[in-house]
């Protein structure tokens, strides 16, 4: 079955980097666009980035563009999210998201806490 498991998660201050990883399994990733999407506290979720498969074919929120870059390695079936810059705003659970066979696939989320 598909799974999505996120990790690289933590605590940083403002100005700080992480970068995110979403592993995948039980699709052929190379064929299927990847989402980052995040909720922060008290929040709806929202969208990050969209990652396509083609080299070079990513979308940002406007809040994020500039400071996350969004990237797949398909032989390692993995999708990151590198945040450079981050802000208080940022702090959030960040989750991987694939629409598959016309359905909503998300993993357990990653959080990541941004003190200023």
């Amino acid at each position: 079955q598909v799974q999505l498991v996120e990790s690289g998660g933590g605590a940083v201050q403002t100005g700080g980097s992480l970068t995110l990883s979403c592993k995948v399994s039980g699709f052929l990733l190379d064929v299927y666009r990847m989402r980052w999407y995040r909720q922060r506290p008290g929040k709806e979720r929202e969208f990050v980035a969209r990652i396509g498969t083609l080299a070079g074919e990513v979308d940002y929120a406007a809040s994020v563009k500039g400071r996350f870059t969004g990237s797949r390695d398909n032989a390692k079936k993995t999708v990151y999210l590198q945040m450079n810059n981050l802000k208080p705003e940022d702090t959030a659970v960040y989750y991987c998201n694939v629409y598959y066979e016309n359905k909503d696939k998300w993993g357990q989320g990653t959080q990541v806490t941004v003190s200023s």
